[in-house]
């Protein structure tokens, strides 16, 4: 158990930033967010799964949307309340403690937001390991566990509940809701036990994200330590020459293309997202593809940049990194894989 305070936020920022493969929405105004809210509210503690009591219950939340909308228009606490009382409403159980959907952007932080509000613990685990696009892409509906009854509020004051057969119908009219509300809601799904956390959760993700932060921030050239820490692998370092990017049903989707640098400067990549970072190819070859993480550096800093900021002329590591386990089973493959997303490549574990 430890208590989170407003260095921790700005740690964890980066670090989501980083495992969130480009997407998962901008840290930077959800970290200023978290920080408000503990200064109003009180540190957040967290936990691991570990130190829940056996009958515990734990929600998740989120936001939903295309990124590129949440630099336009940000959630108030008000908002944060109204989705969590219908929450709770609807589950008709109250929520002993909460745990981010995903270990990426502003969804890692997000959960914060609502733990400090609710007086609540957060616990140090998340669904992903990462950040994927869409509702149904997490552990525990690959286990068979339903992601409805789901609920969402907007800014105005809006909220919606939703029940679905399956969680691929969630992902479908959640975007069509989502289009509605204003391309980006807040969401709160799942009530979880402590056992469900335990076999399908994957663990230690919030702490693995802050200490990310503290090596970004600690080092001036950080991608050795990266890559130690992570066990990740430098695919390419180069220069952007190109980037096409659009919001489209709710997600962010487009391409970038880099001109290599140093060891390859006869090399191209090319990278795909839809909100994160899919597929990248180096010489028309396919060198990491979804499940595992595909990671946009700064070439001087280290710094992980996020899909809608990708800009020409931007120097730039790419970075992959093994997806977790749970991941690699045929379901898995079959939910968040290339032949998903419609790319014709077999998945070749990093």
């Amino acid at each position: 158990m430890k208590y989170l305070d407003e260095e921790d936020i700005n740690k964890l920022a980066l670090g989501a930033s980083l495992l969130g493969t480009g997407g998962g929405g901008d840290p930077y105004l959800g970290k200023l967010m978290a920080q408000q809210a503990i200064e109003k509210y009180g540190k957040v503690k967290m936990i691991e799964v570990e130190e829940l009591d056996s009958d515990a219950k734990v929600a998740t939340f989120a936001m939903v949307g295309a990124p590129t909308v949440l630099i336009e228009k940000i959630p108030s606490f008000e908002s944060f309340t109204l989705l969590y009382e219908e929450f709770v409403k609807c589950s008709d159980n109250k929520i002993d403690a909460i745990m981010p959907i995903e270990a990426g952007g502003v969804n890692s932080i997000i959960p914060i937001i609502f733990a400090a509000i609710n007086n609540v613990p957060l616990v140090d685990a998340d669904a992903m390991g990462r950040a994927f696009p869409e509702m149904q892409m997490d552990t525990f509906n690959l286990n068979g566990i339903h992601n409805t009854p789901a609920v969402f509020a907007d800014e105005k004051g809006n909220t919606a509940i939703l029940n679905t057969k399956r969680g691929d119908w969630t992902e479908k009219i959640t975007r069509s809701l989502t289009d509605v509300m204003g391309g980006s809601v807040l969401n709160g799904v799942y009530l979880l036990s402590k056992d469900e956390l335990s076999k399908y959760a994957i663990i230690n993700t919030v702490s693995m994200s802050i200490r990310v932060g503290e090596i970004l921030l600690e080092y001036k050239q950080p991608i050795v330590e990266l890559e130690k820490f992570l066990n990740g692998t430098i695919l390419f370092q180069g220069k952007i020459h190109d980037v096409e990017r659009r919001t489209d049903s709710g997600f962010v989707k487009g391409t970038v293309n880099l001109t290599g640098l140093n060891e390859d400067y006869k090399s191209e990549c090319h990278i795909e997202f839809q909100n994160e970072n899919l597929i990248c190819l180096i010489d028309g070859v396919p060198r990491c593809v979804t499940p595992d993480l595909i990671i946009v550096l700064d070439l001087e800093t280290g710094k992980p940049i996020t899909t809608e900021k990708l800009r020409f002329g931007m120097r730039c590591f790419v970075l992959g990194l093994p997806a977790d386990d749970k991941w690699k089973t045929e379901k898995g493959i079959e939910t968040v894989g290339p032949g998903y997303f419609g790319y014709h490549y077999d998945y070749v574990p990093l």
